[in-house]
C-alpha cells in the first residue's frame, strides 16, 4: 500500500514539508510506502479548456500531470498547504483544481486526508477550502484528535508544536487503520460501491 502526501507549499522543505513528514513517518511504522510530492510547483491555474477530459492530461504540462500518473496506483492521500491570506497557496489552489479534473476517477473511493501550517491564523479557513475537494469526489475522509494544523513559522517552530505534531500523528495512524480495514475488506469479497451516472440538476427553466 501506498500514500502520496502532497506539499502545496512553493518551500519544498518548509513547514508543510514537516508536518507531512510526521505523518510520513507513522505511515511508514505501519509498513505503509509513502511519497512526498512537491505540489507547489503548479505553474498555472485551470484554463476551463476541457482538454484533460478528452485527452486524460492537462494542457499545461508540469507537476499536475506527473501527479495525475501516480494517484492511478496511489491507495491514499494527504494535501497539505501553507496559510496564504487565511486560503490556500494560489499553488495548491491550482494543482488542485487541475489534478481533479484531470484524475478525479483514478481517486474516488480512496482516503484522504488535509492538513495546513500556519503561523498564527487563516488555518480553518484552509482546512475548509482544502476539505471540498475529496468531499466532491466520494473519498473517505481521515481525521485526527484536533483540526488537521501545525503552527510555527519555521520548520524547527513546526517540530515544538507538540499538540500540532501529535495530531499528524494520530493522521498517519489513522490512515494506516483505514487502508489496512479497506485491504481486508477487498479480500472478503466486498467492492467498492458502483459509480451511478451523474445527474446534474438545470436551475434554468
Amino acid at each position: 500500500m501506498k500514500v502520496i502526501l502532497f506539499n502545496g507549499s512553493p518551500k519544498k522543505n518548509g513547514c508543510t514539508y514537516t508536518a507531512l513528514a510526521e505523518v510520513a513517518k507513522e505511515l511508514n511504522n505501519a509498513g505503509i510506502e509513502t511519497e512526498i510530492f512537491h505540489a507547489g510547483a503548479a505553474t498555472k491555474g485551470c484554463l476551463g479548456c476541457g482538454y484533460c477530459s478528452k485527452n486524460g492530461r492537462c494542457i499545461t504540462d508540469d507537476c499536475v500531470n506527473e501527479a495525475a500518473k501516480l494517484v492511478k496506483e496511489a491507495d491514499g492521500f494527504v494535501f497539505g498547504s501553507p496559510v496564504h491570506y487565511a486560503a490556500a497557496s494560489g499553488m495548491m489552489t491550482s494543482f488542485l483544481d487541475r489534478l481533479f479534473m484531470t484524475a478525479s476517477n483514478d481517486m474516488k473511493h480512496k482516503p484522504c486526508a488535509v492538513t495546513t501550517s500556519c503561523r498564527r491564523g487563516g488555518s480553518t479557513a484552509t482546512l475548509e477550502q482544502l476539505i471540498k475537494y475529496p468531499e466532491i469526489n466520494q473519498m473517505p475522509i481521515v481525521t485526527s484528535q484536533y483540526w488537521n494544523m501545525v503552527h510555527g513559522n519555521t520548520p524547527e517552530e513546526v517540530m515544538q508544536d507538540e499538540e500540532g505534531m501529535q495530531t499528524m500523528r494520530i493522521i498517519g495512524k489513522n490512515m494506516a487503520w483505514l487502508l489496512k480495514c479497506i485491504e481486508a475488506g477487498k479480500n472478503a469479497g466486498i467492492n467498492k460501491p458502483e459509480l451511478e451516472p451523474k445527474l446534474k440538476t438545470s436551475y434554468i427553466r
